[in-house]
């Protein structure tokens, strides 16, 4: 091979008069190699001029960004090209990624397999996305199945401790039927206290709602979430693949709907890379392991106490909702559910329900409630207006 101060040989001595035959001898090449560099009037510039374009070529900077995303699956990302025009293979997607691979963060993580209808594992994340054309942060709390990987999710606007339980019950009902054990972090929804050497301390609830439905409460080892690691994949599945393919919801009604559709139609249907089965199949076995599910649901609604005024009311985030009259200055029990409806309680007599309704709605009343009140009101004294018509003349 030529080097460049060799083509500045070639054309010093083509100057002078030399043969192109007695350089070529000079320089140990042929002489072909000699004339081409004669035409050519200097060294190459490594570049092919007739270099064959790639029909991924104007698609590279949307890969870059979607990469400095975390989304590296290559299928995720033909499907986003795809919407933008792509009409190329996956082959060539895969192709340009590969050497991109080693500047990923490293999220290995240790995995521990379970004997089917053995464990869940639970486990919150959170995205930013846009819901009734608002962009908000949506929660969402994945549930997975140790032995078959196949998993559940449900996106929510909190991660609080009923959420989390609802979620983790829905996950039951979505699988029909509950595991031996649930795997949980050491959030405050479900671990008061876990040091090493001592005896976790699960938060009550949460025990009520294990002996619910049967199942034995586990917790990870402090600051080692990653030992629930088939659940923590799932938090990155769900971001870089459902959350990818959809981008705008129109409530958070439809982006569960969506992910009902999605978890049957794809994540149930995928081949797992770690079992080397495909997850829907795999799970038909761990089906029949499962135990039953409890004749009764667990209530996940929030407990809260109130103490009624004088008026009649009582206040539930923000707003006013009217109590039978004969509880003013008591103090009642109430139950928030998850979608909205407020249940009063004396004594643990259910005494009325209310639609829980935003502030700027008015103070919801029945009508019944406080007919003792008006009936029982001090009486105003009524005076004839012709008393203000006797004006004292000015001096």
């Amino acid at each position: 091979m030529l080097r460049k101060e060799d083509y500045m040989s070639i054309q010093s001595q083509i100057a002078k008069g030399v043969y192109q035959k007695d350089i070529a001898r000079q320089l140990g090449v042929h002489p072909k190699t000699v004339r081409r560099a004669v035409v050519r009037g200097g060294a190459p510039s490594g570049k092919r001029p007739n270099a064959r374009k790639s029909k991924l070529d104007p698609f590279k900077p949307l890969i870059d960004e979607l990469l400095r995303q975390e989304v590296w699956n290559a299928v995720v990302v033909l499907r986003e090209l795809q919407a933008k025009g792509y009409q190329g293979e996956v082959t060539l997607v895969r192709d340009y990624i590969r050497p991109k691979r080693p500047l990923r963060e490293n999220q290995a993580t240790v995995r521990f397999e379970t004997e089917p209808g053995q464990q869940m594992q639970n486990d919150w994340g959170e995205v930013v996305t846009v819901v009734g054309g608002e962009t908000r942060k949506v929660h969402f709390s994945v549930n997975t199945l140790g032995f078959s990987r196949r998993f559940h999710f449900w996106g929510t606007d909190r991660c609080d401790a009923e959420h989390t339980y609802e979620g983790i019950i829905l996950a039951l009902e979505h699988f029909g039927g509950v595991t031996a054990e649930v795997l949980v972090d050491n959030q405050k929804s479900t671990v008061i206290k876990h040091r090493i050497g001592e005896k976790v301390q699960f938060n009550e609830r949460f025990l009520d709602m294990a002996e619910c439905y049967g199942f034995v409460p586990r917790a990870c080892r402090p600051n080692r979430a990653r030992t629930k690691g088939k659940d923590e994949r799932m938090v990155g599945y769900v971001k870089h693949h459902f959350f990818v393919r959809y981008r705008e919801f129109d409530s958070m009604e439809h982006l569960n709907q969506l992910a009902r559709q999605w978890l049957e139609e794809e994540a149930d249907r995928r081949f797992h890379g770690t079992v080397k089965e495909v997850v829907q199949e795999r799970f038909a076995r761990e089906a029949p392991t499962l135990g039953p599910l409890p004749s009764v649901r667990f209530d996940t609604s929030y407990h809260e106490q109130r103490l009624v005024h004088w008026d009649g009311y009582i206040e539930v985030r923000g707003n006013r909702y009217s109590v039978p009259a004969n509880l003013c200055g008591t103090p009642v029990g109430i139950r928030l559910s998850l979608d909205g409806c407020i249940k009063v309680y004396s004594d643990g007599i259910l005494v009325t329900e209310h639609r829980l309704r935003s502030p700027r709605e008015g103070w919801v009343t029945v009508a019944d409630h406080h007919r003792e009140l008006w009936q029982n009101a001090v009486q105003v004294e009524r005076r004839d207006l012709s008393v203000y018509e006797e004006v004292i003349p000015w001096n």
